[in-house]
């Protein structure tokens, strides 16, 4: 299933893609069940939607860790280092914007979308002979949209957790398809 664009060789493509697929359904589970809870707790800023804030960029860090595991030796390795950064940056961000408040947190979670949206993108684009990509790829250029948007939300008299907790169910959207058309990829691998 991988084509000239693909920059994993066609031994480790099947393995490749069946870590990922697999990482795109836990993925898909904890941005569902981390939105809820945020949707429940995240009225006010406290121990227990400030602990669900850090923890999202520091389980992207894992999945990163997992991702960069199954990824050795391809051209989206590099960028999945820096991917780690910036959720670690990310998570030490919102930890110091949550004693300043609301709008600091989406200020800093706005600009840990864009970054970390443009990474997503990129990383995307160098995998997409892998097959399921297109949605992350949608993914990426759509976070970065809506980090800007959190940003523009830090400003003014609207500022919610509610726009994090969109973001993570629209991103478990995009993890679930493609973790979908992954199955169907390496399905056709075993087949072929």
């Amino acid at each position: 299933m991988t084509t000239a664009t693909s920059p994993v060789s066609a031994e480790r493509a099947p393995a490749m893609a069946l870590t990922l697929r697999n990482l795109y359904f836990v993925r898909f589970g904890f941005a569902i069940v981390w939105a809820a809870l945020v949707f429940v707790t995240g009225h006010t800023l406290g121990p227990a939607s400030i602990t669900l804030l850090v923890l999202y960029p520091l389980f992207d860090v894992a999945a990163a860790i997992v991702d960069h595991r199954a990824s050795k030796g391809s051209r989206s390795s590099a960028l999945l280092y820096v991917n780690m950064a910036l959720s670690v940056l990310a998570a030490i961000g919102l930890a110091i914007a949550v004693t300043s408040g609301l709008p600091a947190v989406l200020a800093v979670w706005g600009a840990w979308a864009i970054t970390a949206g443009a990474v997503q993108l990129i990383v995307a684009l160098t995998r997409r002979g892998l097959g399921g990509q297109w949605a992350m790829i949608l993914s990426g250029g759509i976070s970065v949209l809506a980090g800007a948007s959190f940003i523009l939300q830090s400003t003014g008299p609207s500022a919610s957790l509610t726009g994090p907790a969109g973001y993570a169910v629209l991103g478990a959207i995009f993890f679930l398809i493609s973790a979908i058309r992954l199955r169907r990829a390496t399905m056709h691998a075993k087949i072929s």
